[in-house]
């Protein structure tokens, strides 16, 4: 983490309205179920696609608000393997999306040390989305701030079945047997290996549920369900989500009280 993140968040700590959260209780891990673009743009006698285009500057301001508070890791989902049935027009409006906010924010990202990593399955993808995900990871991958995960065409079940997949291929090939294989294992051929599992899981609109979003990983998270739409998710909106989570007491399957973060 970078001192200026270290430094900024210290300073909206110390904020009368931030009172709650002290840096104890800020979560390593965020990850984020951002829904209600579509709802947000009908309330107002929006197109969708407006909602998605607004959605994007929630996503700068939740990436902006977690470097400024000392969140190590933010993962966001962006496109599930499900929205495949959405209207082709809807998806292809998407897709440019992605490909604006690379072309647009990569560069700053950059300047600002946060490491850019992409999951879910790249196979489906166009060869120029592919493109572009392997470049925002290979510029930042040396960057050692903010890491955000972007999970795009991904579901958890597509994730774990991926893993369960690579496993029965070690063990048919003879690198692996049967009785090696553990919660260590399979966590080593998820797409988030490399990552600890999220801390807190924050879903807006209302909706409460996960929509095979992390459903290994987020085991022992604690989930805060918001009624804000996402074009609504801003600052104080992301503060209400991290003092829930420093009220809780985690307890890990246990009898003691861990505290949160």
């Amino acid at each position: 983490m970078n001192s200026n993140a270290d430094d900024s968040g210290a300073e909206l700590l110390a904020k009368p309205s931030d009172a709650a959260v002290s840096p104890l209780s800020i979560p390593r891990h965020v990850a984020i179920i951002m829904d209600g673009n579509g709802r947000w743009a009908q309330g107002r006698g929006l197109t969708r696609t407006e909602g998605h285009r607004r959605g994007m500057e929630a996503v700068r301001a939740a990436v902006e608000t977690s470097r400024e508070l000392g969140v190590s890791y933010l993962t966001l989902f962006s496109f599930s393997s499900e929205n495949w049935s959405r209207p082709p027009l809807e998806i292809q409006f998407l897709f440019g999306l992605l490909r604006l906010f690379i072309q647009r924010d990569l560069a700053n990202l950059h300047r600002n040390g946060v490491r850019v990593t992409v999951i879910g399955d790249r196979v489906r993808l166009s060869a120029d989305i592919r493109s572009l995900l392997e470049q925002a990871e290979k510029l930042t991958c040396d960057n050692t701030g903010l890491r955000l995960v972007i999970a795009f065409n991904y579901g958890a079940r597509d994730e774990i079945t991926r893993a369960v997949r690579r496993l029965a291929e070690d063990v048919a090939n003879g690198r692996l047997t049967p009785d090696a294989i553990d919660e260590d294992t399979i966590r080593s051929r998820l797409d988030t290996a490399d990552m600890p599992d999220p801390d807190l899981v924050i879903r807006t609109s209302g909706e409460m549920r996960l929509s095979n979003f992390l459903l290994w990983q987020a085991a022992y998270a604690e989930l805060v369900f918001l009624p804000a739409y996402w074009p609504d998710f801003d600052r104080a909106a992301y503060l209400q989500a991290v003092e829930e989570y420093s009220r809780r007491a985690r307890r890990f399957g246990g009898i003691a009280a861990r505290r949160s973060g």
